[in-house]
């Protein structure tokens, strides 16, 4: 039975524990003792486990010893002990500047027992901003190996906690996105609103994919070939049907976009690959030809005209 003991729990904190020591009277000799002989009138002594035993043979047989001062930890005085380590009430305190731990928050390292102040200056991050320690247990932000006090990582701009949002850090500074937006983004020319991702330039101004659509049909340019009229941009197809002129020959339009070729003769025009004569269909490209009414001929073919 031990009396009078004391335990604290909690991360960091020490179990505390004191023997009971009783003085046994003459009259009030325990039934059983430890091997000590030299018994006394009014001798103390200390129960263990219902069993009582002199204070010498049980400092003896059952004491811990001190991490620090190596020397038991007797009756009279607390015991110390975390993690299976026993310590004195007065030796139970920091490595580095030697306060008292008793009752007081602590860390471990490489088995020494730091106070959280010497921990946190030997050991704990500093924070990028403000350069002071950032204590253990507290919230910190961390980004590309940096740390910040949760008060201390705020948008250049606005001065505002960043906390979990989303940020675009630029030229080692980091800003919320509606403040990067105001002060970096390009504003598309069509909706100005700022392009974030997504964004295409034509003719030195800048859009959003979803923005630069054909003036046609509204489908997205973005990746395609296109062609541009008065300012106004066009798919190829809707270019074509729109403005291109149409061949003599096969009635589509002729582009002329991307280098393809074509022949033009009296305000009339043919693709290269429809530039036939009409009779025989040997091309005409590059070679003479004669013509009847709308019709080209080859001059074999035109030599009974």
């Amino acid at each position: 039975m031990i009396n009078g003991g004391l335990v604290m729990t909690g991360a960091g904190r020490p179990d505390l524990s004191v023997l009971a020591v009783f003085a046994a009277s003459s009259e009030q000799t325990p039934h059983r003792h430890t091997p000590s002989t030299d018994r006394k009138v009014s001798e103390k002594y200390v129960l263990r486990e219902e069993n009582p035993y002199c204070v010498k043979c049980y400092e003896s047989l059952y004491s811990n010893t001190c991490e620090d001062c190596k020397k038991p930890i007797g009756c009279n005085t607390r015991d110390l002990s975390y993690k299976d380590r026993h310590w004195h009430e007065e030796c139970f305190q920091c490595f580095q500047c030697k306060r008292s731990l008793v009752d007081k928050p602590f860390s471990t390292k490489d088995d020494q027992l730091l106070c959280t102040e010497c921990y946190s200056n030997e050991y704990s991050s500093k924070c990028h901003e403000c350069k002071k320690t950032i204590m253990p247990g507290s919230r910190k932000m961390e980004h590309k190996g940096n740390s910040w006090h949760e008060t201390c990582f705020t948008c250049q701009r606005c001065q505002q906690p960043i906390g979990t949002k989303s940020f675009i850090p630029k030229e080692n500074h980091n800003f919320c996105v509606p403040c990067y937006e105001k002060q970096f983004a390009m504003q598309c020319v069509h909706c100005k609103k700022p392009i974030t991702t997504g964004g295409v330039t034509y003719r030195d101004q800048p859009w959003h994919k979803d923005c630069f659509l054909c003036t046609g049909c509204k489908q997205q340019l973005s990746g395609q070939r296109f062609t541009s009229r008065d300012d106004f941009a066009y798919c190829l197809n809707c270019f074509c049907n729109l403005y291109a002129k149409k061949c003599v020959s096969c009635t589509t339009p002729i582009s002329g976009l991307g280098g393809s070729k074509y022949i033009s003769f009296e305000e009339r025009q043919w693709h290269n690959d429809c530039f036939n004569c009409k009779k025989c269909s040997v091309s005409l490209v590059g070679r003479g030809f004669l013509t009847e009414r709308d019709d080209i001929l080859c001059p074999e073919c035109g030599k009974d005209i």
